[in-house]
Order: structure tokens, then sequence, then C-alpha cells
């Protein structure tokens, strides 16, 4: 079978020095003695990729992710090993990093074009379609330095994503930009997938690989230490996240979000349809079975929860809306949206609502908050997002430990 991308016994050493002058010491040392140490940033990394595949990369910060990426775009050279690349790459790596600020945007777009490896005129194919998609109107024929941080990053973007590539390497890039910008570059990762491009896609949002992605790879101090469902090898990353936690008791106490709930819903007084860009949150309610309005959960009740957003824009696709439980010291309880649900929502111009019910509310007693959001398709370009917005608190006896009491019988 031929496979999109081949590695094998992949490593990438570097040498450490104490000081500058060991340098020089090791190269004029007539026994050659050696002043330095090894350090692999990779060591022994094997894996196959099929054409079609889109393979999620995890690991911690150091654990090697970005040198992998550099070598599989001939950035770097390994060491030791072999790689083998089967079709046209383009990396949403360091987004323009080839770019001339004295020039143009339009004579940077043919001289990445020939960094990338296409004739002039295979990129006078491609240019139409590039400006359209960085949509940046007449700065197109003005020197990139006097571009905003914005205009640079969307020129940069559809450079690198209109050059019909064979495998696409995504590192942390899809979100820049705003809003409108996003959408458009999901679509164009969504639309990639659906063509059947190989994508390899590093973040450090593990939910966005569950939700993209087919398989995971995650990498560890340079190992591969594991490989394959990309449910349960991320399952198993974060788990490995939590026990470094525990181990170095760290207690990363966030913020208290400054806003109310008052003041979260305080936008549902004046217009929104001259206001709001796409779609808004208005409100959640919290009722329990007598329909009554509550803070305060009774263990084990059923309760419903309503939340209404505004919709000003109706041209969005499948729409996405989410509500997360969080406990008041930040640990995340249940993260539940429509997309996992497979849940058409309405989205009708003005105000929309859905409900969500938990028929049975078993955590422990307690305070609790729930953060409240509408999305893209992908739930991952939020049109409004609201941390902290309603809090709870549910009031249960002594009767059991933890976070969370499950069903359960003695014999």
């Amino acid at each position: 079978m031929d496979y999109s991308i081949e590695v094998e016994n992949l490593s990438k050493v570097y040498k450490l020095y104490d000081k500058p002058s060991d340098r020089l010491k090791e190269a004029l040392s007539p026994v050659k003695k050696c002043y330095h140490k090894d350090f692999y940033a990779l060591k022994d990394l094997s894996f196959k990729i099929k054409p079609g595949e889109t393979v999620g990369f995890v690991g911690k910060n150091g654990s090697g992710k970005s040198t992998l990426l550099k070598i599989l775009t001939e950035v770097l050279t390994p060491s030791e090993g072999s790689l083998k690349i089967n079709g046209k790459v383009s990396a949403l790596l360091e987004l323009g990093a080839g770019f001339n600020g004295e020039y143009t945007g339009m004579e940077n777009i043919f001289l990445n074009g020939t960094i990338l490896g296409f004739s002039h005129e295979e990129m006078e194919k491609r240019v139409d379609d590039i400006v359209k998609f960085a949509d940046i109107g007449e700065y197109i024929n003005q020197p990139v330095k006097t571009y905003s941080s914005g205009m640079f990053v969307r020129l940069a973007f559809a450079v690198a994503i209109n050059v019909e590539p064979d495998i696409l390497i995504v590192d942390e890039a899809l979100a820049v930009g705003d809003v409108r910008f996003q959408l458009k570059c999901m679509d164009k990762f969504l639309e990639f997938k659906e063509k059947g491009i190989t994508i390899l896609y590093v973040s450090h949002d593990v939910n966005s690989i569950k939700r993209f992605c087919n398989r995971a790879i995650w990498i560890n101090e340079g190992h591969l230490e594991a490989d394959g469902d990309v449910d349960l090898v991320t399952d198993k990353y974060l788990d490995y996240l939590k026990m470094l936690d525990a181990a170095n008791e760290q207690d990363e106490k966030q913020p208290e979000d400054e806003n109310s709930n008052s003041e979260n819903e305080k936008k549902t007084d004046r217009n929104l349809e001259s206001s709001v860009e796409i779609a808004e949150v208005v409100s959640l309610k919290i009722e329990n079975e007598k329909g009554e309005e509550i803070t305060e959960i009774e263990h084990g009740e059923k309760v419903k929860l309503t939340l209404t957003y505004f919709v000003n824009d109706t041209t969005i696709k499948k729409p996405v809306v989410g509500i997360a439980l969080l406990r008041l010291d930040n640990l995340y309880v249940c993260g539940l949206n429509t997309l996992l649900d497979k849940i058409d929502v309405p989205w009708e111009k003005g105000y929309n609502s859905v409900t969500l019910t938990y028929d049975n509310f078993n955590l422990v007693g307690g305070g609790y908050y729930f953060d409240v959001a509408v999305y893209d398709q992908t739930a991952s370009v939020p049109f409004d997002y609201r941390t902290k917005y309603k809090e709870v608190f549910v009031k249960m006896g002594y009767i059991a430990e933890g976070i969370e009491i499950l069903p359960h019988e003695w014999n």
C-alpha cells in the first residue's frame, strides 16, 4: 500500500554545551574530546499515515511536536531514521514566515508560490481564489509592512490554504482573524476533509482533535507514547496531564469572572438586531419538574434548562449550541453540545430557544456554574461564549463523597 507519510526510526538530536567556548574546544580537540551532551528532541519515532486520514497530534509543550512538523515540512533534517512523503505538502505553521514586508500583497502571493514549488503560471491560476479568500480589498496592492496584524494573517492563511495540497499540516492555526474569516477557514478545512486530503492536525484543544480526527498520535518527551483510536489516545493523554498536575500539586485557580449573572444578561434590553453580527446568548432559565425557576437544585431531581439566543444571520450552516457544567473551583464536570448529540437547533431570524433536561441531577452538594455558547457547525468558532453565566447550588445530605453519585446497589 502507498502511504502519504512513512516515518521510520526517526530521531532528532541537538548538541548541548554548558558554555560557548566548549563548542570551539570540541571542534579543535586533536583527540576528538566530547564537550557536549546529546539531547533527543525526537527519539526513534515510527508511524505510517494513509491517504485521506485526519490525524491529531497531542503532547505537552516541549514534547517534540513542533520539531516533528518542521521535519515533515523539510525545515529541519532528521539526525537518524528515514522519512518518505508522497504528495505536495502545505503547512499552516508560522503564517507569513516567507513574506517580504517591502513587497505588495500580490507580489508576496507569487513569492510564496515560488517557495512552495509553483511556477508563475501555476500561481496565476490560483491568485483570484487567494485574493477572494483573503478579502483585504485594495490593500492587496499595498506593501505588506502597511498591513494590520489581522490583514497579514488573512493573506498568509489564504496563500497557504489555496494551493491544492495532497497533505495539509495545521498547527493551532485555524482560529485566525475575525469570526467571519474563522468560518471561512473552517469551511475550507471541512472541504479538504471531504476531498480526502491527508491532514495532520496539532492542537492543545483535545476536544477539537476528538471532533476533527479519526486517529491520534501522542508524543511524549520525544517518544511515541500512543497511536490509534482518537478517543482512547486522547483520554489516556488527558489522564497523564491530570496525574502530572496532581504530582506537582498545581493549584491553577482562575480569577473570578467580573461579570455577574445580571451583567451577562443586560443585553436583553437593547436593540439586538442592530447590534448582533451573527448570534448572541440572551438568557438561561433553570426550572425544576414543577416548572418553577430555581437557583438551588435538590440532589437527584429532574432539571430543565432553557437557553434563549438571538439570531441575526440566518445563512449559518448547522449551528451548534453548547452548555457546560463546572464546579466553583473550575473543575470541568460535563460539557454537552448539539453537535455531539446530533441535534438540529432552531435558527430563525430573532429569538430562538433550546431546552436541555437532566433526568437525575446526581452531583454532590455544593456550588456549580454553567458556561453557555453558540457556535459554528464545528463547535470551534464561537459566535457568543459566556463563562460563569449562571450559578446554582446543589442541596444534598451526607450520603456519599466525590463528585457524582453513580446509580448503585449493595449485595
